[in-house]
C-alpha cells in the first residue's frame, strides 16, 4: 500500500485497514487502495462526531405551512393553471427523474426493485414499466417526448440497464432514457471504524435520496438539463404506482405562486402515521420527521378540525432548473441511522451481528427547502396518487398498491365509455 494512504489511514484512526492485506490478493489490494483514495475520511470523522450529539428540535420554532386542496380549485381556476403547465410541457420544457436505487429485497425479489412484477387489470406490470405507460400518454397528449433520467445505485446499475435493454425501453425511445448513479458513503462501527464485508471491500451504502443534487451535477445530468433548455423537472420514487409526475396543474400553480419548488402532499391517515410532515422552521418550508415531531402538535387541529401538521411528504417534488444548479455542490445535513451488518473482524472471520453494529449515513432530499423562503404545496388524494410498493405483506404492499392501481383503471375506463 502507498505510504500516503497509509499516514491517511493513520491519520483518521482507521488504520486497521492495513491489518487485512496480507489475506487479501493483489487484486483485493489494489481496488481496497483504490476505495480508499476515494473516501474522503475528514468528512467520515465529522458524521462519526455527529452520532456523540442529541439532535434536538425548538418546538417554538415550528409553524404550519400553507397549502392547495386541489379537490378545492374551482373548475375555472383549474383550467387557466393547467394551461400554463401545458405550455411548459408541450415546448420541451419538462423532464422526470425517478429514483430507482433499490433492490426488490423487501419483497421477495431478486434483483432491482423497478423489475418487480404485479399483476394487474392491465395484465402483468413491472414497476418501471408502469412508469413508462405514464411517460407514453404524456408523449401522446403533449406531442413530445419527455426526458426521463433513472437514478440507480452501485448494486444495481448494471441490472437496471440490462433490463431495459431485454424489454426494449417497453417502446419508449431510448436515446430519451439515461441512467446514472448515486453516490455512497461508507458504513462505521460504533466505535467509528470502517468495516469489511465478505467481498473484502469497505461497506459502502447509497448516502440517501438527498444524494440526488450531487449526483445530478457529477454525472453530467445537470448539464444536459442545461443544454437541452429544461425548466422544470419533476423528481419521483419508482416504487409509487400511482405517481402522476406529468401534472400541469401542479406546474402551472407553481409558476403562478411564483415559486421554484412545489411538492404534492397527501393527508395524514392519522396524527401518529409514521412518516414526514411539512411545516415551516424559522419561516422556511421544512419537512419534520415524525419522530421529531412533539405528541401534541402531531395531534393539533385548526378550526376547521383538520390537523395543523397534516401534510405528508409521499416523495413527488417538482423543481425549477435554477434550483438543481444552486443544489448542485451544497453539503446537506446527514441524518444518522443505527444498522445491523455483517463484516470480517480482525481475525479475517466473517460476522453476522445480531444486533445494530454500524451507522448508515442519509442526506434526505427534502432538507434542501429550507434554503428557500417558500414552495408550493398541493394536497391531493392518496388513493388517486400515493400507492407505494415496499413491503411484501400488509401496508403498501403489492396487493394493496394494485387494489388502487385496479380501482383508478376501472375508473378511467367507465369514465371514456361514458364520453
Amino acid at each position: 500500500m502507498k505510504e500516503e494512504n497509509i499516514k491517511t489511514l493513520k491519520k483518521y484512526s482507521q488504520n486497521h485497514l492495513v491489518e487485512y492485506l496480507p489475506y487479501l490478493t493483489e487484486e483485493e489490494q489494489k481496488r481496497l487502495e483504490q476505495q480508499i483514495e476515494a473516501i474522503d475520511f475528514a468528512e467520515l470523522q465529522q458524521l462519526y462526531e455527529l452520532t456523540k450529539q442529541e439532535q434536538n428540535v425548538e418546538e417554538k420554532n415550528i409553524s404550519h405551512i400553507p397549502y392547495v386542496d386541489k379537490e378545492r380549485i374551482e373548475e375555472k381556476r383549474k383550467i387557466e393553471l393547467e394551461k400554463i403547465g401545458r405550455n411548459v410541457i408541450s415546448s420541451g420544457k419538462y423532464a422526470v427523474i425517478t429514483m430507482a436505487g433499490g433492490q426488490g429485497t423487501r419483497l421477495g425479489h431478486q434483483g432491482p426493485k423497478g423489475t418487480y412484477c404485479l399483476e394487474t387489470v392491465n395484465g402483468p406490470k413491472y414497476l418501471f414499466e408502469i412508469t413508462v405507460d405514464t411517460l407514453k400518454k404524456a408523449q401522446k397528449e403533449y406531442e413530445v417526448t419527455i426526458p426521463w433520467y433513472i437514478m440507480t445505485s452501485r448494486e444495481n446499475h448494471q441490472d437496471t440497464i440490462s433490463f431495459f435493454e431485454e424489454k426494449e425501453y417497453f417502446g419508449y425511445d431510448k436515446s430519451k432514457v439515461k441512467f446514472f448513479m448515486q453516490g455512497e458513503l461508507p458504513l462505521l462501527n460504533t466505535q467509528g471504524k470502517v468495516i469489511l464485508g465478505e467481498d473484502k471491500k469497505i461497506k459502502e451504502a447509497a448516502n440517501g435520496n438527498g444524494g440526488i443534487y450531487e449526483a445530478i451535477a457529477v454525472n453530467g445530468i445537470l448539464e444536459e438539463l442545461q443544454m437541452q433548455k429544461i425548466e422544470w423537472i419533476f423528481i419521483n420514487s419508482m416504487d409509487n404506482i400511482l405517481c402522476n409526475f406529468v401534472d400541469p396543474l401542479l406546474l402551472g400553480l407553481t409558476i403562478e405562486q411564483n415559486h421554484k419548488i412545489a411538492s404534492k402532499s397527501v393527508a395524514k391517515a392519522t396524527p401518529k402515521e409514521r412518516a414526514g410532515v411539512f411545516c415551516k422552521m424559522n419561516e422556511k418550508p421544512k419537512v419534520i420527521e415524525y419522530t421529531e415531531l412533539p405528541d401534541e402538535m402531531a395531534e393539533e387541529r385548526d378550526e376547521n378540525g383538520e390537523l395543523v401538521y397534516g401534510e405528508l411528504h409521499v416523495m413527488l417534488n417538482l423543481f425549477h432548473r435554477s434550483i438543481l444548479e444552486d443544489l448542485a455542490n451544497v453539503k446537506l445535513p446527514y441524518h444518522i441511522a443505527l444498522k445491523k451488518s455483517g463484516y470480517l473482524n480482525e481475525k479475517y472471520e466473517y460476522i453476522e451481528p445480531e444486533e445494530p453494529n454500524v451507522y448508515k449515513f442519509e442526506a434526505f432530499i427534502f432538507d434542501a427547502f429550507t434554503r428557500y423562503d417558500d414552495m408550493t404545496i398541493l394536497r391531493v388524494k392518496r388513493e388517486e396518487e400515493f400507492a407505494p410498493v415496499k413491503n411484501r405483506t400488509g401496508v403498501d404492499s403489492p396487493e394493496t398498491a394494485v387494489a388502487l392501481y385496479n380501482e383508478k383503471v376501472i375508473k378511467i375506463r367507465r369514465s371514456l365509455k361514458h364520453d
